[in-house]
């Protein structure tokens, strides 16, 4: 494609355009309050989950949702327990094909993550205990084991 002078068209540049966020659901039990308040002998296992999953909207516009589940126990005791998943709408154009996928399973959940972090920390205080603070995470080597799974399992990338 040219631009009439017989010289290449520009490309218009990439655009992520962060249209909303909000809160699908967010669940906290503390199951054994108020004993599960009392000091406690030692440091709670805490197991956390993270999950990423994508829906078109428009040819354009994706719904990203961020899926955090997470439990503390402590001599065989539910602590407490959560789950969260945050969502937000994209607006992604000029982006080649195969460059979306990862896109919006990589950048778009990153630029979700520290709300949802913030909205678990403020969930797990309110609930009786120290705020929780999720460390980062790592979305690309998450994306990879995605696809590694995938792959084996033989099935299409979502």
């Amino acid at each position: 494609m040219t631009n009439g002078n017989g010289a290449p068209a520009e490309q218009a540049p990439p655009q992520l355009n962060v249209l909303a966020q909000y809160t699908k659901d967010l669940s906290f039990e503390n199951p054994n309050a108020p004993s599960s308040l009392a000091p406690q002998q030692q440091q709670p296992n805490i197991n956390i989950q993270i999950n990423v999953g994508a829906n078109n909207i428009s040819e354009t516009e994706f719904e990203v949702t961020l899926s955090i589940e997470g439990k503390a126990d402590s001599a065989g005791k539910v602590m407490f327990s959560f789950e969260l998943a945050y969502a937000g709408v994209f607006r992604i154009v000029n982006v080649p094909q195969e460059n979306l996928h990862p896109l919006v399973m990589i950048e778009c959940p990153r630029l979700l993550f520290p709300f949802a972090r913030e909205i678990i920390a403020t969930a797990v205080r309110d609930g009786g205990f120290p705020p929780l603070m999720l460390d980062p995470v790592d979305f690309v080597g998450l994306y990879r084991q995605n696809m590694e799974r995938q792959a084996a399992s033989g099935a299409k990338p979502s």
